[in-house]
Formats: C-alpha cells, structure tokens, sequence
C-alpha cells in the first residue's frame, strides 16, 4: 500500500471514496459536517434515519452524493466522543479499510476526527499507515492459485492546514516503515516450517543485508562448537536442519557508539523434543520463530527509517525436534558462560538458545539488550492475547519500553523478577535447572534469563500470546515490531 498527504477541503477532493467519522449518537466530525454543507445536508439526512448510529466499528457507504467530488462517502463510527481513545482510533481505521475490500475502490482518503489526546498529527498518521496496511495484509504465496487483490492500494491523509503537511508526511513515513518490518515479520511466521528453516532465516538475514547495506554474519554449529554454546547446540542435536546463529548490524549512529542489541528466539518448529507436545495445534509451533522475525522486521523498519543509532541483532536459531541423538531430560549442559544446566523437560528449549546468544552478545558491549520469545504458555494464561510480558533488570528500561508500547499501541505489561522466584530453578547436579514447576512460569523461565544478563541492563519480552493468531484469523501479527521500532526511535531522537 502506498500512503501519501494532502491539504484541502474534504468536499473538493476527488477519489474513489473518503472516509469521515461519525461520532455517537449521530455526531458528524468536522470534516463530515463540511460534507454535509456540501451536499446540501443529504449526509446529515442520512444519518438522521439512522443509517448510523455512529457506534464504535460500525460502517456504511454513501455514493454519489450531490456537491461532492468524491464518488463514495465512507462514514465510520467513533463510539462517544469523550471515549474516543487511541484504540477506537486505530480500530476505526482498520474497519473502514476492512470495509473497502468489499468494493471496487482501490484508492482513497482518509478524513476522521483526529481528536485523541494528546495525540499529535504525527502519531495519527504513523497509526493510519499501521493500521490500514494490517488491514491489507494477506499471505497467500503457498497457494497453487492466487485469489484476485481487492481493496485499497493507495491511502491519501487529509489535513486542513498546509502547514501541517511535514509532521503529517513524517507521521506517514513512519508509520509505513513499520508496517513494512511488520509485514517482513508476518511473511516470515506465517512460511511453513519445512520452507522457514534456520537456513532460510539466515538467507532472509543475508537479503536484509543486502538491501539496506548492513552487516551480516552467520555462525554454523562449529563456530558455535569453538565458542562453547553447549546449550543452544543441545536444543538443535534432534534436528537434520543444521543450527545458525545470525548476526546482523545496522550501523546508522557515530562511528564507536554502543549499540542497542535485539535477541530473538528462532526456533522454526518447535516439537518439544523428547518432551513432546501434544499433537492438537502443534502446527502452530511454526511461529516459535516470532522472536527472530521481529528481530528481522525492526531492523528493516530501522534501517528505512535511517535512524541514528546503531542496533545490533542477534538471531539463535534452530529446530528442536526428537530424535536419537536428541537431549534427554535430565542431561546437563554446559553454556557459553559457564554455568551448567540440567535440563528436566526439553520442552523449555527457547531459555537453552537465548542464554547462550545473551552470552554471546555481551562483546558488543550493548546501550541495553532486549530478548523477545514465544517462551511460555504460562505468559499466555497470565496476559492472554493483549499484552506481552516485559520483565527487567533495569526499571528505567523497563519503563521506556512500557511507554514506547502505549504510543504503538503494542502493549507489554511489567512483570515481576525478584530473586525469591529463582530458589524454583535449583539443581541438586547442575547450577541450576532449565524449568522451575508449574508455579509462576513465564516468571521463572526470565528469572533464568535474567542469571545470562548480570553484565547490561535487560529487559526480556515474553511474546507467547501476541506473536500469532488462532482460530480463523489464524496468523502472525507481526508484534512486537511496533514496540521495538517506537522504542528505537526515541532512543535515536535522544541520542
């Protein structure tokens, strides 16, 4: 989709449809009441007959209406106004180009009240180019015979003030390189596991590289040998895909500045191994991947955004699949720091990968590393599918990444890391053990983590419920890219 800003007024514009908002009950926003002059007060009549109520969600589509150039008139409902928050705005977007799909219209204007405070124009343009591309969004390149695209390919912001064109431009900018990294992050977690392997996600690193001229550098099992990475190379020993730690470095900061590092877990299916998982929607283990995906999608958005800042990312990744040679439970392993690990269930595999990439990132003396995995169900039970999991070692970090969630509309929810949960992981034969019991779960598994993050500040994102969807919008989201980029560019602005 591709995004653009103009100025002028909304009955002079000429599209196949504008879209104005209609508050609750039967409120027009400005925009729709200038419409309405236009039309002579047809648009208002309209209304009056309670075609729309103005509910929040609600659509319906005008054609033709006298006195305005516009073919179509699109009207979308905002709930109350004094309700109407970031969220109704975002959701309000998305249904109204949901909506379009069901038409022949394939460009058009978005025109809704942009009264959320204290949102700027900026944010609401980033937020309309989000919004209308996850909207858009379909993944069909497995399919023998692609169905026809409808719906809207080209969205043009409105704004009454010209001198208000740049930030908008920005806003938009933005919004798009997001969407873009989350698109990338999307393609990535919805490709079938036989196609997503470890080596296909270091090729997709390798093409990333390529594009937008970063630096890539991909490990194989024998460097990772020469480096001690006992346990991440345990996870991938059940496994025929050969194992792949990914590194990739955007360098858009002063030369010899430290960077921001990303971790993300790349497990390309996820059986469980010899702790093996049930059988009901194991097919869904294709997207344990999220992590390492949205990695990838934020250093695309970064690097097209050209951001000041240097970001290194950092991708273990593997299959964890049973086998004779897989690792037992009750193996112990040694990681790349030292310590030793008895692993009582090989289904806790994500924690085995990343502590050994934490380690492994400490030579980039990171400004702060943030991990992000589909780690645990537990996350899923205690969050649901609204907000990821943020644990910390470093409060102020961890109250960054809590605001940059707010602005993306890509939440996380500060959870606790106090030492009293860390007696769960003890071992009576190793240092400690990869699981900690049923109690505090997703807890436990960061309070493991959090024993590889002793050398920078921290903050580890347990991804398990919002990475995909299930049932019959089943798919990636593409989270959380929006998190991260809002985090970076902050960063970036206050380097």
């Amino acid at each position: 989709m591709e995004f653009s800003i103009k100025s002028g007024s909304p009955e002079r514009i000429r599209t196949g449809c504008i879209i104005i908002g209609v508050f609750e009950p039967r409120k027009l926003t400005s925009a729709g009441a200038a419409l309405d002059a236009a039309s002579r007060g047809q648009l208002g009549a309209a209304i009056k007959r309670g075609d729309m109520e103005g509910k929040s969600g609600t659509t319906l589509m005008l054609q033709q209406l006298p006195g305005i150039n516009a073919a179509r008139v699109m009207l979308v409902g905002l709930g109350h106004e004094r309700e109407f928050d970031d969220g109704k705005f975002r959701q309000a977007v998305r249904k109204a180009i949901t909506a379009l799909k069901q038409t022949g219209v394939t460009e058009a204007v978005l025109c809704i009240s942009t009264d959320v405070k204290p949102r700027n124009l900026g944010w609401h343009a980033a937020q309309s180019a989000i919004a209308a591309a996850d909207a858009t969004y379909r993944f069909d390149r497995m399919k023998s015979k692609q169905e026809m695209v409808r719906g809207v390919r080209q969205l043009t912001l409105l704004v009454a003030d010209r001198a208000d064109l740049a930030a908008g431009q920005a806003g938009l900018r933005q919004g798009a390189a997001i969407a873009h990294g989350m698109s990338l992050a999307k393609d990535l977690g919805n490709l079938p596991p036989n196609v997503c392997t470890p080596s296909y996600l270091a090729d997709a690193a390798r093409d990333l590289a390529k594009q937008y001229k970063l630096q890539v550098q991909i490990l194989e099992r024998k460097d990772m040998e020469k480096l001690g990475m006992g346990s991440l190379l345990s996870v991938a020993r059940g496994s025929h895909q050969p194992p792949k730690l990914i590194v990739l470095k955007y360098n858009g900061g002063p030369r010899g500045a430290k960077p921001y590092a990303l971790v993300g877990k790349g497990v390309t299916f996820d059986t469980g191994g010899i702790s093996l998982k049930p059988a009901a929607e194991m097919d869904e283990m294709k997207y344990d991947m999220c992590g390492a995906a949205s990695v990838l999608g934020t250093l695309r958005a970064v690097a097209e955004l050209k951001l000041p800042i240097n970001v290194v990312g950092v991708i273990p990744a593997t299959e964890n699949m049973p086998g004779g040679a897989a690792t037992k439970p009750g193996d112990i392993v040694t990681s790349m720091s030292g310590q030793t690990v008895e692993i009582l269930n090989t289904d806790a595999e994500g924690r085995l990968i990343l502590c050994d990439a934490l380690t492994y990132t400490e030579r980039f003396e990171p400004q702060a590393v943030i991990d992000i995995a589909t780690l645990t169900g537990a996350c899923v039970i205690a969050l649901g599918h609204v907000a990821s999991g943020l644990f910390a070692n470093d409060e102020a970090l961890a109250q960054t990444l809590l605001a940059a969630g707010q602005t993306s509309g890509d939440r996380a929810w500060h959870l606790p890391l106090w030492d009293d949960y860390q007696d769960q992981l003890k071992s009576n034969f190793a240092d400690f053990a990869n699981i900690g019991g049923r109690a505090a779960g997703s807890v436990t598994a960061a309070c493991f983590l959090s024993r590889f993050a002793k050398k920078f500040k921290w903050a580890h994102l347990d991804i398990a419920g919002v990475a995909w969807k299930s049932g019959v919008a089943k798919g990636s989201t593409g989270r959380p890219v929006p998190l991260l980029t809002q985090f970076l560019i902050e960063r970036a602005t206050k380097a």
